[in-house]
Formats: C-alpha cells, sequence, structure tokens
C-alpha cells in the first residue's frame, strides 16, 4: 500500500522499518492503551522476521509518515468475509492532537474500501479511550458492542472493550 495526501504517506512497513517498530512497540508509553504499560519486549529481529510474512491479501503492517518522517504506525488484517480489521497508533506524541489521525485513518479507510475491496472494516478501541471512539465516530463508524472485563493488560488490570464497525456508505472522510 502506499497513500499519498498532502504532507501525509501511509506505506507499507519494510525490514528496514523493524528498529523503529521496536522502539515503538518496546515503548510503555506508547503501548499504554492497547495493554502494554511495560512495552513488548520484542526485538527488531523479531518484527522484521514477521515483516517479511505480511502480504495484501492477509495481513499488512504500516508506517504512517509526515513530511517524509515516521510518525506512527497502523495495520490491517483481512478477517474473511470482505472484511478488513485495522488498528493505528500516533507514535510520536508531538503529532498527536493535530487531527492527523482523522485524515491518517481516511487515508487507509478509502484504500481498503477503493482499491483493494473490503466492504466492511472492523476494530475496537479501549473502553476508556473517549479520544479514539470519538475520532471513529466522526469517520462513520457506528459502535455494535462494549465487551466488559475482557481481558487484562499487562499489569493484570481487567479491561473493556468497545467494538465498532464501518460499511462504504457510512464512510465519511477528512481528506478533502
Amino acid at each position: 500500500m502506499l497513500v499519498e495526501y498532502n504532507t501525509l504517506r501511509i506505506r507499507n512497513a519494510a525490514v528496514k522499518d523493524a528498529a523503529q517498530l521496536a522502539a515503538w512497540w518496546n515503548d510503555g508509553r506508547v503501548m499504554a492503551h492497547a495493554g502494554f504499560p511495560n512495552g513488548l519486549g520484542t526485538s527488531a529481529e523479531e518484527i522484521a522476521s514477521a515483516l517479511e510474512q505480511d502480504s495484501d491479501e492477509t495481513r499488512r503492517r504500516l508506517i504512517m509518515e509526515k513530511d517524509g518522517a515516521p510518525i506512527g504506525e497502523t495495520s490491517y488484517r483481512s478477517v474473511g468475509g470482505d472484511t478488513a480489521e485495522i488498528g493505528i497508533k500516533i507514535c510520536d506524541f508531538s503529532m498527536q492532537d493535530k487531527g492527523l489521525g482523522k485524515v491518517l485513518l481516511s487515508m487507509l479507510i478509502g484504500s481498503l474500501f477503493y482499491e483493494y475491496g473490503y466492504k466492511r472494516i472492523v476494530l475496537d478501541t479501549n473502553l476508556n479511550n473517549k479520544r479514539a471512539q470519538h475520532v471513529y465516530e466522526e469517520l462513520g463508524f457506528k459502535k455494535t458492542g462494549v465487551r466488559m472485563n475482557c481481558w487484562r493488560d499487562q499489569l493484570g488490570v481487567l479491561q473493556s472493550a468497545v467494538d465498532y464497525e464501518l460499511y462504504p456508505d457510512g464512510f465519511i472522510s477528512f481528506c478533502r
């Protein structure tokens, strides 16, 4: 995947990105929202090996860039039935709270619907992540359920999740 809009780019993550991904994934501040306040504890070598298995048809990890510099990562995976599951993290804290998430998600979702042919996109987020929920709902995602106390984070604390889905006819793009 390669999607560009103004100064933003989403591109396939490559083996050369493994060190950057390891730095982000091992940083508890970056990963806390995903339930890993101590980071993932993974190596660049493990990530590089996993990236070599990515394909457009199954799963793709992607790097998000602004002005040519990496600012975060996103991904999608096919879950069957013309449905893709997505995730996103703006890992560079200086790039958060600038409205970039809505635009980057618009770029990703537009590509998945209109270039890759997916008919439905799903995601979940932590029940406490109100900022993400607001962004997803602005993009047209509809809440399909809340799973209370459905998993334990790295510290053993019970967490709850909100499930969302989006169809092409409900998608509101922020690429204008």
